[in-house]
C-alpha cells in the first residue's frame, strides 16, 4: 500500500510525515534519508496497529 507524505526542509535536514497516520513521522539529513526513514516509520507503526487490534 502506498502513503502519501509531506516533506519539510528544516534547519537541520528534512521533516517528514505521513498525515494519514497521525504521529507518524520521521526526520533525515537528506531528503533521500528521510524518505527511507518514514518508510521504517510507515511500517513500524502500521506493526503496532495490527498487533494492538488483535
Amino acid at each position: 500500500m502506498r502513503y502519501k507524505v509531506k516533506l519539510n526542509q528544516t534547519d537541520e535536514g528534512f521533516a517528514i510525515w505521513c498525515p494519514a497516520l497521525p504521529g507518524c513521522w520521521s526526520q533525515g539529513k537528506t531528503e533521500e534519508e528521510a524518505l527511507e526513514n518514514i518508510k521504517d516509520a510507515i511500517q513500524a507503526y502500521l506493526e503496532t496497529v495490527e498487533e494492538l487490534t488483535k
